[in-house]
């Protein structure tokens, strides 16, 4: 496990990564919609934008941590229910 964990950072270590790269998919989108209909509205409008890119990808991988830990929380909730019946 440690050395998986090894490899793993220094693979990301010798990743020359742009930031382009790391682009979400929502972005993408709004490039290639531009592309096709220069001319497109959008039907509405964010309600907050964060004002940094670092603030958004702080709240996205926040959300993405609590949605995990709950799903952990409910796999080792049945598995230890599972064990205890049996």
């Amino acid at each position: 496990m440690r050395s998986l964990l090894l490899l793993a950072i220094l693979l990301l270590l010798l990743a020359k990564v742009s930031a382009e790269d790391w682009t979400g998919a929502d972005e993408k989108a709004e490039e290639l919609i531009k592309e096709i209909h220069p001319n497109y509205e959008p039907w509405f409008s964010p309600i907050w934008e964060p004002p940094s890119g670092e603030i958004e990808t702080f709240l996205f991988s926040l959300q993405a941590a609590i949605g995990a830990s709950i799903i952990g929380y409910i796999l080792g909730y049945y598995r230890g229910k599972n064990a205890q019946n049996s």
